[in-house]
């Protein structure tokens, strides 16, 4: 397995890191609100916002961090 990927449920392999409109469209949010959610985690050193990474001049979400905002939110909040 690449050091980028990691199994998912379903058996397939899903990057470990995602651009920041990967992950809007994850969390079905507009690229705006995706960026200025990242743009709060950097400014208030990961107390609020979307968490990122800084990879030179480009940002990273960790897939992990969408799926522990998934746990944290339950079954309830994601319903439609």
């Amino acid at each position: 397995m690449a050091a980028t990927e990691a199994p998912s449920e379903r058996g397939e392999r899903a990057p470990r890191f995602l651009t920041v409109e990967e992950a809007a469209a994850v969390l079905r949010i507009g690229r705006t609100s995706a960026y200025e959610l990242a743009r709060r985690w950097l400014a208030t050193g990961g107390q609020d916002g979307l968490p990122v990474i800084r990879l030179g001049r480009s940002l990273r979400v960790p897939q992990e961090a969408i799926d522990r905002l998934a746990r944290q939110l339950g079954p309830a909040e994601l319903a439609p």
